[in-house]
């Protein structure tokens, strides 16, 4: 048997993630002693010179023993991010459709009433 087919009889359950250029799989694998672990694997779609793709993969092993733990600081770390950031994507390359607005208007002095002329001097201790 081959080290293909070995891997193959391993998965167990998988999920997809399509997100952009980066695919991301979940797979539940066994153990040599049947018990079971999860893959969470990335991978991302680059453009050689010549038109062609490749990908590169990054693997994580995740064990029972580590779940909890790793289900914890995950929830956490999305969280703060959700919090402290929103949900709203800024990041430009992952808008397809973005377009940068350029900036038409122009305030000149003379029209904007927070120019310095308009200012007046407050003495704090009139008040």
């Amino acid at each position: 048997m081959s080290n293909n087919e070995m891997m193959e009889k391993e998965e167990i359950f998988s999920k997809v993630l399509r997100a952009g250029r980066r695919t991301y799989f979940f797979d539940v694998r066994a153990t040599k002693a049947g018990d079971y672990y999860l893959t969470i694997t990335e991978s991302k779609k680059f453009t050689n010179e010549d038109g062609s793709f490749y990908y590169k993969k990054h693997k994580i092993y995740l064990y029972k023993e580590d779940f909890t733990e790793f289900k914890e600081i995950l929830g956490e770390m999305t969280d703060y991010i959700i919090d402290e950031k929103g949900t709203e994507v800024i990041s430009e390359r992952h808008q397809k459709d973005f377009k940068k607005e350029e900036n038409t208007t122009e305030v000149t002095q003379e029209n904007d009433s927070a120019s310095p002329e308009n200012f007046t001097d407050v003495n704090f201790e009139d008040i």
